[in-house]
């Protein structure tokens, strides 16, 4: 990361940003041409092998990007449903093999069978009315289970407009430090994975010197078979746009960013609506309703790439740079956009604050458990019954949502991978000792992370499932730094190697050495994590996996 570059890009602010560029600039191709690289270079004073670096790093804009027409998810839950091979087999009848690319994921992890064409997601038996949708180029919406057992915070139905920003309102006219007072006693954590407390983030931020501050929502925490953050976005992207607002109250930010993932095409579209509804309102802008604070919005589409989810990274990516990890300290709260102080939260945690604020911080550390306040939003993928989204009581037993709300599997399952590609591979018959929250999670050796849950039905060879982790983390390292970006390949290629050749073996102490430089030398949680489902898996699939590892300790 250069905090040059930072500077250079930020000249312009948020009104005529590089990244945003980049991406119009592939709209008509599949990936910016010589010329336009060159034209922006200019204009924003970077050099060439910035621009070429950063595009040449998105699925979306690198070269080999050019000329696609359909992208077939290649995510965990399609992968474990089984569906993709029938879904390029029939693609193969209307487009050519150049025309077809892999997205991951698209959030339709529910209902499997999922592709991306001219700007849209389709899933389930779309592929059946193909011919219709490259003609009408027709949306086909998709529906799945939305339910809560206990508080529902997030999936309670919201007013219109102007009923319900009352809270925002009521908000304004109180002190920050108030408002401050309220999270602090509610003990929300952080709903992407590391659950931090927001409190803190924005008290940092706050007491940070400097007059141009931001909160960014980061959107793009693409975990395979977690669509919670897309239900949020689409059925309630009021709530995570007045969490942004307080947000920006609390800690002096007058401009929120909304970083949100290429593979959302609906989600985008939904959050533009909703900024120009606000607008529409009176809600945006200068010295809002007379009190004295201002703030808008800026919604940015992102190009493809997993490591944006990690908050240094996406800031990068913003600025228009590689989105390589930043070493910290200096944290984002210090030196975050632009060299600004910065609030980054993921979109679930954001859209707690108006319940926060509306019902008061004691009313949310009510709900759940001590240190696992409030509740958390479960995905639940094609392998239940009643897939969907699931909202609950943290500490809510896990057999709970498995059976009672999810209605069990369709087929055998012997195990689920929860909280995304580095929470845990948890066996079915842990069920029972897990409740959903933090600690229990923490407890048993697992993640709560998204709370998103893939499952591996009892046919699906585990050693498979653990090459696409290692595939899956190789190609989205940013690669700064080498554990991450070695290791990862170092291991798919081992996995695939002892999954194909049945005269090769895995060195189970060589793979040992490889998870702990993972876990210790890594920079950020991309590479730090991919060790947890693995070990996960050695301890409890051992006899599975004996036949592709050997010990070669005596």
């Amino acid at each position: 990361m250069s905090k040059n570059l930072s500077e250079l890009s930020g000249r312009k602010g948020l009104a005529d940003n590089l990244f945003e560029d980049l991406g119009i600039a592939a709209r008509q191709t599949g990936t910016p041409s010589r010329e336009e690289m060159e034209r922006l270079t200019e204009e924003f004073l970077v050099g060439k092998a910035n621009v070429y670096g950063s595009v040449s790093f998105y699925d979306f804009l690198k070269p080999e990007n050019q000329g696609k027409k359909v992208y077939l998810c290649n995510g965990s839950a399609c992968l474990t449903a089984g569906t993709q091979h029938a879904l390029e087999a029939k693609m193969a009848n209307h487009f050519t093999a150049s025309e077809i690319g892999t997205m991951c994921c698209l959030g339709r992890c529910h209902e499997n069978s999922a592709f991306y064409y001219e700007g849209k997601n389709y899933s389930g038996d779309a592929i059946g009315q193909i011919d219709e949708i490259k003609r009408t180029k027709t949306a086909v919406s998709d529906h799945y289970h939305i339910a809560a057992q206990g508080t529902a915070v997030l999936t309670a139905p919201y007013p219109d407009v102007s009923t319900y920003y009352a809270v925002l309102k009521d908000c304004l006219g109180k002190t920050r430090e108030d408002l401050l007072s309220e999270l602090k006693d509610s003990g929300l954590r952080g709903r992407g994975g590391a659950g931090f407390p927001i409190a803190f983030k924005l008290e940092s931020c706050k007491q940070s010197p400097g007059d141009t501050k931001f909160i960014v929502c980061n959107a793009d925490e693409g975990d395979p078979g977690a669509y919670s953050d897309r239900y949020v976005m689409e059925h309630r992207p009021h709530a995570l746009l007045m969490g942004m607002m307080i947000a920006g109250y609390i800690c002096g930010s007058s401009r929120g960013v909304l970083y949100i993932r290429g593979e959302y095409p609906e989600s985008v579209d939904i959050i533009h609506k909703a900024v120009a509804e606000l607008r529409n309102a009176g809600w945006l802008g200068e010295n809002i309703g007379g009190y004295g604070f201002s703030f808008d919005f800026k919604v940015i589409e992102a190009q493809g790439a997993y490591i944006c989810g990690e908050e240094t990274a996406l800031l990068s990516s913003i600025e228009g740079q590689r989105p390589e990890v930043r070493v910290r300290p200096p944290y984002p709260t210090q030196q975050g956009l632009f060299n600004k102080p910065t609030v980054v939260n993921n979109v679930e945690t954001l859209a707690n604050l108006p319940y926060v604020m509306q019902h008061g911080g004691k009313a949310f550390a009510a709900i759940g458990t001590q240190k696992s306040t409030g509740t958390k939003l479960l995905s639940l993928d094609g392998h239940f019954n009643r897939p969907g989204i699931y909202e609950v009581d943290m500490g809510t037993p896990l057999s709970t949502v498995i059976y009672d709300l999810g209605g069990g599997f369709r087929k055998p399952v012997k195990a689920m991978h929860i909280g995304g590609p580095l929470g845990g591979l948890v066996p079915v018959d842990k069920i029972d000792s897990l409740t959903v929250d933090f600690d229990s999670f923490a407890k048993e050796g697992f993640l709560l992370g998204h709370a998103s849950i893939v499952c591996i039905p009892e046919d699906f060879p585990i050693v498979q499932y653990l090459e696409h982790l290692f595939e899956f983390t190789a190609h989205e390292s940013c690669g700064k730094c080498f554990p991450c970006r070695l290791g990862s390949t170092r291991g798919y290629e081992m996995l695939h190697k002892a999954r194909t050749d049945a005269y090769f073996k895995v060195d189970r102490s060589l793979m040992d050495d490889l998870l702990e430089t993972l876990e210790i030398g890594s920079l950020c949680a991309l590479g730090g994590g991919l060790p947890l489902p693995v070990k996960n898996a050695l301890k409890y699939f051992e006899t599975e996996l004996a036949p592709y590892f050997q010990d070669n300790a005596s």
